[in-house]
This record gives C-alpha cells, sequence and structure tokens, in this order.
C-alpha cells in the first residue's frame, strides 16, 4: 500500500456533514442525548466536546424516545448539560500489511509513538465468519517449537485451542513462546485487560525481537474503559481477518477471554440486560462464542487463523461459565496446574486433563500408539503419586505401576522440553524414553503418515501460507 492510498482512504472516511445533538441526562455514568436519534444507530460512535474544550468518546447503547443513550470510553467528569455531541457514524478499523511489528490500540492507533498508516478498506469490528459448508477443512500439523504440543497435544493448521490457567502460572510466557517459534505468517495478539507494566515487558522480553518482527499487538490496559477493553478482541481479530483474506496463515492469540467476558459484562449490564449465568448476562455465551467462530480455516483463496484463547480460572475451576463456554466451542483444551508450576515445570502443563481434538487423526497409527501408552504410564504414576510419595508402593506389586515408575522423570521432563529440530525429532524421543523404561516399541521410524480423515498430517514451509510483504 503505498502512501497515496492511505492518504485517499483517509480522505473517504470524512464527511461533508456533520450530525450535532446535545447531552440533555447524565445518569451515572450513562449520558442522555438529543438530536442524534434520528441518524444514530446501535454501536455508533459518539463525540462530546466539554465546556473547556476537551473531547469525551463512546458508544450508542440504546435508543428511545426520541434521546439516545451513550456509554463514555472514560468516566464523565466536566461534562455539562447542553455540551455538543457529534455523532461519529460506525465503529470500524482498516489494517495495513504496514501494522506487522507494531503496537496499537483498539482504534487502530498507534502506542509505540511513531505515524502508523490507515489501510485502503475499511473492516467491520462484528464481522460474519467464512459460510460453515464452504469452509476448508482443518489443515496440516505445525511445528511449535515445544515437545508437548508437537506430540501428545497437536495443533494443525486452523484449529482452535482454549489455554486454561490461574494467574502467575506462566501463561503469557507459554503464549510467548508460542509467539515466537509457531508456524505462521503473521502473528496477532489482542492483550485484553492486561496491566499496564507488563505490556513493555511482553514485548521486550517475552515475544522480544523476534516475535515482534511478524507481530501486531493489539493491547487494551486494565485502565481502559469495559468498552475499550472489548473492543480489543473485536479489532484484534479484524487485523487477522485482513491477512487471512490475503491467503496467509495466521496465528492468533488472545489473552484473555475472561477479561473480555468481564468487560462485555460491565457493558451490558449499563444497557439494562439482567444477569443470568453466575452474574454473567445471557449475551455473553453467543459474545463468546460468535468471537471465537471467526477463527479458523477460511473459504476460497482464504487462509486460515489459528487461535489461542486463553481462560483465567480461579482455583482451577473449569465450570465457570467462561471456560465452560469456550470448552464447547474450540478443538481442544490445554489447562495449567499452579501445583506443577510451584514445582518447577514449565510450561506447567496437566496433560492428563488436556486435549487435542486434532488427534487422532494428526499422527500416524505408530504415534497414536506411542501417545496412548505414555498417556497410560502417566495415569497409572498419577493415580499412586499419593501412595509412590509416601514409600508404600513395594516394587513388583504391579508391572504397569513399575513402569510407570522408571519411565515417569523422563515424561515429566519431556513435557517441559523446547524443540528446535522437528516434530519426528519429538516423536523419536518420545519412543526412546518409552524403550528405555520397557513401556514401548522399539522406534517410530518413518515419517508420519496421516490416518484417513480431511487435509490433516504433516505442515510444510512457512504454516502454508504466502510470505507477507508490506506493502
Amino acid at each position: 500500500m503505498t502512501k497515496l492510498d492511505s492518504l485517499g482512504a483517509t480522505i473517504a472516511q470524512m464527511r461533508a456533514v456533520d450530525v450535532i445533538g446535545r447531552v440533555e441526562v447524565v445518569t451515572g455514568g450513562m449520558l442522555d442525548l438529543s438530536g442524534l436519534a434520528g441518524d444514530a444507530r446501535l454501536g455508533d460512535r459518539v463525540c462530546i466536546t466539554r465546556g473547556d474544550g476537551s473531547v469525551l468518546h463512546g458508544e450508542v447503547l440504546q435508543m428511545g424516545q426520541g434521546r439516545v443513550r451513550m456509554l463514555p470510553d472514560a468516566e464523565p467528569q466536566g461534562v455539562s448539560l447542553g455540551d455538543r455531541a457529534v455523532l461519529m457514524g460506525a465503529a470500524d478499523i482498516a489494517p495495513s500489511n504496514d501494522w506487522v511489528g507494531r503496537v496499537i490500540d483498539p482504534f487502530g492507533a498507534p502506542m509505540d509513538g511513531q505515524s502508523l498508516r490507515r489501510g485502503p478498506v475499511a473492516r467491520s469490528l462484528r464481522a460474519d465468519p467464512p459460510a460453515p459448508a464452504r469452509r476448508h477443512p482443518l489443515g496440516a500439523r505445525l511445528e511449535t517449537g515445544m515437545s508437548v504440543f508437537n506430540t501428545f497435544l497437536p495443533i494443525v493448521r486452523g484449529q482452535r485451542i482454549g489455554l486454561f490457567a490461574g494467574s502467575g502460572v506462566g501463561k503469557s510466557s507459554l503464549l510467548g513462546h508460542l509467539g515466537r517459534r509457531m508456524e505462521a505468517d503473521v502473528v496477532v495478539f489482542a492483550m485484553i485487560g492486561e496491566r499496564g507494566r507488563e505490556l513493555r515487558d511482553f514485548i521486550d522480553n517475552v515475544l522480544g525481537p523476534e516475535g515482534m518482527a511478524r507481530s501486531v499487538i493489539v493491547a487494551a490496559t486494565s485502565d481502559r474503559s469495559p468498552l475499550v477493553r472489548r473492543r480489543c478482541a473485536w479489532t484484534a481479530m479484524a487485523v487477522a481477518e485482513h491477512f487471512r483474506d490475503q491467503g496467509l496463515h495466521v496465528l492468533f492469540l488472545a489473552d484473555s477471554i475472561t477479561r473480555f467476558a468481564e468487560a462485555h459484562r460491565e457493558v451490558a449490564t449499563a444497557a439494562g440486560e439482567m444477569p443470568a449465568l453466575r452474574g454473567y448476562p445471557a449475551s455473553t455465551a453467543h459474545m463468546i462464542m460468535s468471537l471465537c467462530e471467526r477463527a479458523g480455516p477460511g473459504e476460497g483463496s482464504q487462509g486460515a487463523i489459528t487461535a489461542l484463547f486463553s481462560v483465567l480460572v480461579a482455583g482451577s475451576d473449569m465450570e465457570e461459565p467462561v471456560a465452560d463456554i469456550l470448552r464447547g466451542v474450540l478443538d481442544g483444551h490445554v489447562v495449567m496446574d499452579r501445583a506443577i508450576a510451584e514445582r518447577g515445570r514449565y510450561p506447567a502443563i496437566d496433560l492428563l486433563r488436556s486435549v487435542s481434538r486434532s488427534l487422532p487423526r494428526a499422527a500416524s497409527d505408530v504415534e497414536n500408539e506411542a501417545l496412548l501408552r505414555a498417556r497410560a504410564l502417566l495415569g497409572s504414576y498419577d493415580r499412586s503419586a499419593t501412595m509412590i510419595r509416601a514409600g508404600l508402593y513395594a516394587e513388583g506389586s504391579d508391572v504397569e505401576l513399575d513402569q510407570a515408575i522408571r519411565v515417569y522423570p523422563e515424561l515429566d521432563a519431556f513435557l517441559a522440553e523446547s524443540e528446535a529440530a522437528s516434530i519426528q525429532n519429538s516423536y523419536d524421543r518420545l519412543a526412546l524414553i518409552l524403550r528405555r523404561a520397557g513401556a514401548g516399541k522399539p522406534q517410530i521410524s518413518a515419517p508420519a503418515q496421516s490416518a484417513p480423515g480431511p487435509n490433516i498430517g504433516r505442515s510444510g514451509g512457512n504454516g502454508g501460507g504466502r510470505a507477507l510483504m508490506p506493502g
């Protein structure tokens, strides 16, 4: 995209006539405006000019009786009755290939102090997903740079996975690792409600220059209004769709959907919606599911959006509303456990509670046999862990448990290992671990061939997409 294209897109957004109203009523954090009812639509943006010349933006939430009700993006201090209100129109975003390597806010404004060009085409924040009957099937298995995801929890092109974790167990570090190492043409991060001090640390230390070189970060820190935090997820998904429509493979990482749901709860409550799901309004389920459905394989010449949605689960409660909604619509879930983190194993993934629905089709018969055997041994050890640690188990009492005890330290370490070589190398090392414990077949020798299924197998090249050429 040239500077002239960007300028043309900016000029096209300008309006010859402004629709102007006035502030009539201030009730708590909501503003009632007159003079806009004939032109305003739900979701439109409004700009209030206060008496001191400062401006306050917000969004139309309700309409009726000749008035428009607006929820502002910030506290409405300083607003007076009769203040000028300008209708800005529908909220949209115009991504550009030049956004790669940049940090932006949910309105497409730069957060890194440098200029940012608008793209030539505006996109709706709440676009429809690809037509279900025309979507491509899930694609090739992806290199992730981690042994556990290369084997037990494979991720295939277009898959959507939930990452369920409490605070402080290494969730952001895991997302950063995948952002650096996982196969993709472009990576889009949605950092929803993050602490302000952590944004810079994530960019410099967790993601690093290697990860930023192919990433777009959309961030709304915890001090922003619920409107802005909710918009963050939609903006990031619209950016991902921009690259997907070019035929690229996009990795979408959202941290976290819980804060997205909490922001929606605040907005919906302000609009008068009653709580239904343990404090969440009934619309929460649709809001989450509609966001998730926009990820996945595209149709026609489109690429795919492979997505990881993180969920904050207090006390590992997988039955809380947001976690329960996500588990029903995703293609797998990864559970991180605080007890595992406390004993020093990262990533702190509880393998026995995690599953990837790309299996068994994403692995060969021999690979699936090794995975099932390893899971069985880990399960056997887990069921008897208390007895083993207390010294109450006598060797020879149970052959399978004897094998589980021998193999457990190596299997546990395997789950934490990075993988610099290939998926095949990860499986070879897993086979070696099982063989040394007398618990597996000699080796996994030939490159894996997918079992029958729709185009699920090994990936090649750079995630199957084309190289991104910022224009």
